[in-house]
């Protein structure tokens, strides 16, 4: 059974952008990758370590929350050691009933986001680039600037083309194109 090889990230949602971003600047030394007015992420040897997503933002009118405090842990990643594990746990979940709500090709990682039993919304990814250089350098550069968010994709093709034997590099590279749109699942927005 595959196993994630190490904790990835948090994401944040706050409506406290700014001081949010400035405090872990401080207390983890954390640098800005990219930011834009809605989303911000900090690295320090993962190419992002914390993300925040600004509320004020993506649900200024603090819909998406249903009244509740929508402030808070967004989702936590875990990333596997290689598509290879990604691929074995996903058809590993899926025989147990448990399928992704949103699979997405975010760029520097190839994701399959899922919800527990609580509602509380886990990231398994796989890193997309060898390296965290090459993966910062793509966060810096104009294809993330223009659709930080990602792609969507069928987890059951990618599935047959692994088995297939597609080139992992081709099966980790996102196409181009729009942003995906945000799951209601995920809790943001509309």
């Amino acid at each position: 059974m595959a196993k994630p090889s190490k904790f990835a990230h948090i994401v944040y949602r706050t409506r406290r952008f700014e001081e949010m971003i400035a405090w872990y600047q401080k207390v983890f030394e954390a640098k800005v990758q990219y930011q834009n007015p809605g989303l911000a992420f900090l690295y320090d040897d993962e190419h992002h370590r914390f993300a925040f997503a600004n509320l004020a933002v993506l649900d200024p009118a603090g819909k998406a929350s249903q009244g509740k405090m929508d402030a808070g842990v967004d989702h936590v990643a875990y990333t596997y050691a290689s598509l290879a594990d990604l691929v074995d746990t996903y058809t590993r979940l899926k025989q147990h009933g448990i399928t992704p709500y949103w699979p997405i090709r975010h760029g520097p990682t190839l994701s399959l986001y899922y919800r527990d039993p609580d509602g509380n919304r886990l990231e398994f990814q796989v890193d997309c680039f060898a390296t965290a250089e090459e993966a910062n350098a793509y966060m810096v550069g104009d294809a993330f600037a223009t659709n930080p968010i990602g792609v969507n994709f069928d987890p059951d093709e990618l599935v047959a083309q692994f088995k297939r034997g597609v080139p992992e590099r081709q099966l980790l590279a996102r196409p181009a194109g729009p942003p995906a749109p945000i799951p209601p699942e995920h809790g943001i927005g509309a």
